[in-house]
């Protein structure tokens, strides 16, 4: 198996079975994944505006300053409830909902919780709230048996007949007008709360919210689950607010400023927003979200079959596992990475969209995660790719910067044209031998031999490159190279006969620096064109950028011929391919191994030589 589809292979075994662990058992995610929901649900709600049957009375500041002087300190005496009970129920309200703990008899002023009593009476739609306390102190509580009854609790076919539970009823309301239910909030593992108990199950007895409660008694739909998960709707002063102090004093003008029936037919919440009463929570639209609007928006969800759902986790698992196999088969063919990371960016701008559009239908599709790990995968993947295309890259500098110009390497890399797979090109092949390397070496030591021929060769190769050839090796004391590959050139016919021509002209210049002693060293340059095969050919362990085929054995045989006739011979083939560019004669027909007919050859002139 070659390495990148190994690593390819391994690497996506490793996600789909980090995927399974995190969306299966971990969850490690989480906490961002109910980030990004939090922030798509809070500017979602911005939007929307709560059910307007649903009016908090609200004690806040303002309140506690302006009935200080009616009622005191806080707390005040009950029998100021009562008189606010009496008003409001006078418009006719479908409930109202104490969001108040009435857990503690008030010693000092029985009075008062006597006159506060006295407003219940007849009255069969007010509400408080019980407080359920750690199940660790249930074995101090009450029995559940004996008390269901008048708590509201059901129990189911298995319940536990000697189960009990720590309550906290509303002790300073008399039993008998006790319709009560737990006001319980819990904060997620993140601290933010968002979802409202429904029932509370204790060994089979079903004790229900307070949002429940009502919701059972005026008729709407109540899940039969521990929770739900809350809707919102507007910012956290988004209910229609009546301040205590305003309200309570209108009621005991003798002309009432109010309009007489603004409550009619309302759920009217009682409770606190004020700094020094601490009812505070955090929620997805705020860290200082007021408890009585959160009681408030989980009732608007009853009331309005409004909670939201989210889809089971077997369906995020799926679409993750099914994103990363989709990148999986991409990547492994190692084409349009680019394209495919482009297509991953439209997807998670798409994921987003769709979680946003999802909180219409009031479904929270969390995303992140499956996003994170397609992200996380594609970009070790394409890492892997640029690293491994960089290797590549290198790797073909450092071999091409032995064949080619420098700045052909660049260009050839730059542009992706190089092929390690052979291919068909049209190409003019040269061949330089050296004559007279003989006498050359016979007048100096081996190392001087090998110092002249390097520096020789440095010339004659510095000639190909600066026209643009290819070096593709030297036999010997015989130099190969070749025009029209790596790099498209159309006019390679005539920048080889243009190297040759300088080649032979640096010759001369080198024959001045050999001496008289030397005047036998001369060179041979033969060259043809036609198509051949260029490519990376060779063993796995060493290969060379050459050129096979019947147009350089030709090129080669025509070098031969040059002893015989002219320093520089080139085919009809070539003469025909450089145009008008330089002059040429005609220098015979001749027989050449491996062709019957003979071949036409020329030597070649520069213009401005005639």
């Amino acid at each position: 198996m070659k390495e990148p589809a190994k690593y390819l292979r391994v690497l996506g075994l490793l996600f789909l079975l980090a995927a399974v662990v995190e969306m299966g058992w971990l969850h490690g995610m989480l906490p961002l994944e109910n980030r990004l929901s939090d922030f798509l649900v809070r500017h979602h709600a911005r939007n929307l505006s709560p059910d307007p049957d649903i009016v908090l009375v609200n004690i806040d500041d303002a309140s506690l300053a302006q009935m200080e002087n009616i009622a005191g300190s806080w707390p005040w005496p009950r029998s100021v409830h009562g008189e606010l009970v009496e008003g409001i129920s006078r418009q006719q309200p479908k409930a109202i909902v104490f969001d108040l703990p009435f857990v503690e008899r008030d010693v000092y002023r029985p009075e008062s919780d006597a006159q506060f009593n006295q407003a219940l009476q007849g009255k069969q739609n007010i509400y408080f709230p019980l407080v359920r306390l750690p199940k660790e102190q249930d074995g101090a509580g009450p029995l559940l048996a004996q008390v269901a009854g008048q708590l509201g609790i059901r129990h189911s076919a298995g319940a536990n007949p000697d189960a009990h539970a720590a309550l906290m009823p509303p002790l300073a309301v008399n039993p008998q007008f006790w319709r009560t239910g737990t006001i319980n909030f819990a904060n997620d593992s993140d601290g933010v709360g968002r979802r409202y108990d429904l029932y509370t199950d204790i060994q089979g007895w079903l004790l229900p919210s307070l949002p429940a409660r009502i919701a059972q008694d005026l008729g709407y739909p109540v899940p039969q689950q521990a929770d739900m998960l809350l809707s919102w709707r507007g910012g956290s002063r988004a209910f229609t607010r009546i301040p205590y102090a305003e309200l309570y004093q209108d009621f005991n003008r003798e002309h009432p400023l109010r309009r007489a029936d603004e409550l009619r037919g309302k759920i009217v919440i009682i409770g606190t927003d004020a700094s020094a009463l601490h009812d505070i929570r955090v929620t997805p639209i705020a860290s200082l979200y007021p408890g009585q609007a959160i009681l408030a928006t989980a009732i608007d969800n009853l009331k309005n079959q409004r909670m939201m759902h989210r889809p089971p986790r077997w369906l995020g698992m799926a679409v993750c596992l099914d994103l990363l196999a989709a990148l999986y088969a991409q990547l492994s063919r190692r084409r349009y990475v680019l394209r495919t990371g482009l297509a991953l960016f439209l997807l998670s701008l798409s994921g987003l969209a769709a979680s946003y559009l999802a909180l219409d239908s009031l479904l929270v599709l969390q995303l992140l995660t499956p996003l994170t790990l397609a992200w996380a995968f594609y970009i070790l993947c394409a890492l892997q790719e640029y690293l491994r295309e960089r290797k590549s890259r290198q790797q073909a500098v450092q071999l091409f910067s032995r064949f080619v110009n420098p700045h052909v390497v660049k260009e050839l890399v730059a542009s992706g044209g190089l092929s390690r797979a052979g291919e068909s090109r049209q190409i003019t092949v040269l061949f330089s031998d050296i004559r007279g390397f003989t006498g050359l070496a016979e007048n100096r030591t081996p190392q001087e031999v090998v110092s002249l021929l390097n520096r020789y060769f440095s010339l004659q190769v510095e000639v190909i490159f600066r026209h643009g050839g290819s070096l593709d090796k030297f036999i010997g004391d015989c130099i190969m190279a070749f025009w029209g590959a790596p790099l498209d050139d159309e006019q390679h016919a005539l920048n080889a006969v243009q190297a040759a021509l300088e080649m032979s002209r640096v010759l001369q210049q080198f024959k001045q620096e050999l001496g008289e002693q030397d005047k036998d060293f001369d060179v041979g340059i033969g060259l043809h064109s036609g198509p051949a095969v260029v490519g990376l050919i060779g063993s796995e362990q060493r290969r060379e950028y050459t050129a096979i085929g019947d147009t350089v054995n030709l090129a080669s045989r025509i070098e031969g011929l040059t002893k015989e006739v002219a320093g520089i011979l080139l085919s009809r083939e070539t003469m025909l391919l450089c145009g008008g560019a330089l002059d040429f004669a005609l220098a015979g027909s001749y027989k050449v191994k491996g062709r019957e007919q003979e071949v036409e050859l020329y030597t070649p002139t520069e213009k401005s030589e005639r």
